[in-house]
């Protein structure tokens, strides 16, 4: 199992065709806290050819809305939603630029094609995690829809966030190769790896 080191925005778009389905991940630099309520309103401006709040060449969303911080803390709990919520938005942000997505669970099959088409990758982060993965967000600022509360657009900054490549940009699906048991000791194992970085 290979571990790499990935930083956002991506300056060479052909690292992420070095990635396999099983890998582990390591995400610096800036990516985008969005969850579903936030898809809805980019999808809508983009369908309307509007200028939306963020940069997707490129670029990485990350399927959380954190909790807010509390005292001395950059960031609360900011554990993976599930990603299912935004699939009916993602295939769009895939074909303007969208090349890293965060999150837990499957995609569906429109979401993969689009994957391989554009060659976007979908990573997993360990659910039920959200206090362990916030040490690894730096900062954190609201830049849009704040209407929204905890589901606001914010923009992270993140250093080495862990996390499993669960489809690449051949479509190549974790969870289509283990079963339900067979996944969970394996993302046991990659975020218990002690193993350097390429």
């Amino acid at each position: 199992m290979k571990i790499h080191k990935i930083t956002l925005p991506l300056e060479d778009e052909c690292q992420l065709a070095e990635l396999e389905a099983g890998d582990q991940v390591l995400i610096s630099g800036t990516i985008y806290a969005a969850r579903d309520a936030v898809h809805k309103r980019i999808f809508r401006a983009l369908e309307l050819g509007e200028k939306i709040p963020m940069e997707l060449a490129g670029q990485g969303i990350y399927y959380v809305g954190p909790c807010p911080a509390p005292p001395g803390k950059v960031i609360g709990s900011a554990g993976p939603t599930t990603s299912g919520r935004m699939d009916p938005y993602t295939p769009l942000l895939i074909e303007k630029g969208l090349k890293i997505m965060v999150g837990k669970g499957d995609r569906n099959q429109m979401v993969v094609a689009a994957m391989k088409r554009h060659g976007a990758v979908y990573l997993a982060a360990p659910g039920g995690a959200g206090a362990y993965l916030s040490q690894y967000i730096k900062k954190a600022e609201i830049i849009a829809y704040p209407d929204l509360g905890p589901e606001a657009l914010v923009k992270m900054e993140v250093e080495a966030l862990p996390c499993l490549v669960a489809i690449d940009t051949r479509g190549h699906n974790v969870y289509h190769q283990y079963d339900k048991k067979g996944t969970e000791k394996l993302e046991v194992n990659v975020w218990n790896s002690e193993t350097t970085a390429d």
